[in-house]
């Protein structure tokens, strides 16, 4: 009965605490909490932009869906480590809904409740990272960690190589350069 208290404590201070974002006014949506004796499993959707920034550029539109992000991983890494003491580690996975209505994941992590970056870190990607969050940028915007981005960047290797290949003289089948 007790973990069903500490969880619900946990659960209510996401929900009144990150109602509103620094920048989106969406409220967090919390997926899963699973809790087993010292260790935590939690995921949740990250804050869509803000109605406001549709006027932004598609560019600073996707750098404030990634800092509030980001803000919203150390902020429920907090609030996990100190709603329930009993946790040294835990499983952070946060998703971001595609154009297709499915999750995608965006950021992901083992955290340790001991793992404190030293305190001159003013970037937020450089603290993010040494709490032990995994995640990769591209121009700013956050892009689903593992083998998709791989395939993501040979894709765009691939493209960047037929787009060279236009300026070069066409060679036809059979034919040497």
């Amino acid at each position: 009965m007790k973990w069903i208290w500490i969880a619900s404590e946990f659960a209510r201070k996401v929900r009144f605490q990150m109602r509103y974002g620094e920048l989106s006014r969406a409220p967090l949506k919390l997926l899963r909490l699973e809790l087993r004796e010292d260790y935590a499993e939690c995921e949740w959707l990250a804050r869509p932009s803000d109605p406001w920034d549709q006027d932004l550029s598609e560019q600073i539109r996707e750098q404030n869906k990634t800092s509030q992000a980001l803000q919203d991983a150390l902020t429920v890494r907090e609030f996990l480590f100190s709603s329930i003491p009993q946790i040294r580690l835990a499983n952070l996975k946060v998703y971001r809904t595609t154009a297709w209505h499915s999750p995608q994941l965006i950021i992901t992590g083992s955290v340790n409740r001991e793992d404190v970056p030293p305190p001159r870190i003013a970037s937020l990607v450089m603290r993010a990272k040494l709490y032990g969050l995994h995640f990769e940028l591209v121009d700013g915007a956050l892009w689903s960690p593992g083998p998709e981005s791989e395939r993501r960047r040979i894709h765009d290797r691939t493209k960047l190589s037929w787009k060279n290949a236009g300026s070069r003289k066409h060679i036809n089948k059979g034919e040497h350069a």
